[in-house]
C-alpha cells in the first residue's frame, strides 16, 4: 500500500512544479527579464560577481537556468543590464525633485548629497560598478558608460549656467569641476565601500558643496576674496576632522 501512495505523492508534486514552470512560462517576457534583473541584483550583491552563480539567480527569479540565456549572452552582460537598469531608475526618480531646486549651491549640493546617499543605500552595487565594471577596457564603448554621462551631466549644466549667469568665474572647465566632484565624492566614501569606516552624509555633502561653490563664485563686496579663503579653510579643517574622528572609530573598532 506504501508504493501506490508514494507514487500518487510524487505525481502530485510532478503536477505542482509543472503547473509552476506552465505558469511562469505564461508571463510576458518583460515580467520575465524584470524578474531575472531582479534575482540577479540580489546575487551579485549578496555574494559578488565572481562568486555568482547563472543557477543561482534562475533558482531566485523562479526560472529554469536555460531561460536567462534567451534574454542574456551571459553572466557579464546580466550584470551590465542590471547596473543600467539601476542608473535608468536614479534618473527617473530624482529628476522631478532637482527640477524644482533652486540656487546654484543647492543645486551643487542635491547632486552631491544624492550621489553620496547612493552609494550609502547601495554599497555592493557601488563597488560593483567602480571595481568590475569601470575598469573594463571597453567601458567607454558602453551603454553604462553613456547613462553614467547622463548622470553626471547635470552638474556640468549647473555649472555652465552659473557661468553664463555671471556667478561663477568664466574662466574654468565644467567637466572639470564634474570630475572633481565626483572624484572627491569617490575618494571620500572608499573607506566605507571597504568597510573600514564610515562617513557623515550631510557634512560630508555640505563640505565638498561648500569648498567647489567658493572656489569658482566671483568675489562681491560682502564676501571679499579674504572673507572666501577662510571660509574655505574653516571647511577643510571640518572635513580633516570627521576624518581624524572616523580614524579613530576604526582603531577601536
Amino acid at each position: 500500500m506504501t508504493r501506490p501512495i508514494a507514487r500518487s505523492v510524487a505525481k502530485r508534486k510532478s503536477l505542482s512544479t509543472n503547473g509552476a514552470r506552465r505558469q511562469v512560462n505564461r508571463l510576458p517576457p518583460e515580467r520575465r527579464v524584470a524578474d531575472i534583473l531582479s534575482a540577479a541584483r540580489s546575487v551579485f550583491t549578496e555574494k559578488g560577481y565572481n562568486e555568482a552563480l547563472i543557477s543561482d539567480i534562475a533558482e531566485r527569479a523562479g526560472v529554469v537556468e536555460g531561460s536567462i540565456y534567451r534574454f542574456f549572452a551571459n553572466k557579464r552582460d546580466l550584470l551590465v543590464k542590471m547596473v543600467e537598469h539601476w542608473y535608468e531608475d536614479m534618473l527617473a526618480h530624482d529628476e522631478e525633485q532637482f527640477s524644482g531646486v533652486r540656487g546654484t549651491w543647492n543645486r551643487i549640493r542635491f547632486i552631491v548629497h544624492h550621489h553620496l546617499a547612493s552609494i550609502r543605500r547601495e554599497p555592493a552595487l557601488s563597488r560593483l560598478v567602480f571595481q568590475e565594471l569601470r575598469p573594463d577596457p571597453d567601458y567607454r564603448k558602453t551603454r553604462l558608460f553613456q547613462l553614467n554621462q547622463a548622470y553626471t551631466h547635470r552638474l556640468v549644466e549647473v555649472v555652465k549656467a552659473a557661468m553664463a549667469a555671471g556667478e561663477f568665474k568664466m574662466d574654468i572647465s565644467a567637466s572639470l569641476v564634474r570630475d572633481m566632484i565626483y572624484g572627491a565624492v569617490e575618494h571620500r566614501t572608499w573607506s566605507f565601500l571597504r568597510n573600514e569606516g564610515d562617513f557623515n552624509l550631510e557634512e560630508t555633502a555640505d563640505g565638498i558643496t561648500e569648498i567647489v561653490y567658493q572656489g569658482l563664485a566671483k568675489s562681491t563686496a560682502r564676501e571679499p576674496i579674504e572673507q572666501t579663503a577662510a571660509r574655505l579653510e574653516n571647511v577643510a579643517e571640518r572635513l580633516e576632522t570627521l576624518a581624524a574622528v572616523n580614524s579613530v572609530r576604526r582603531s577601536r573598532a
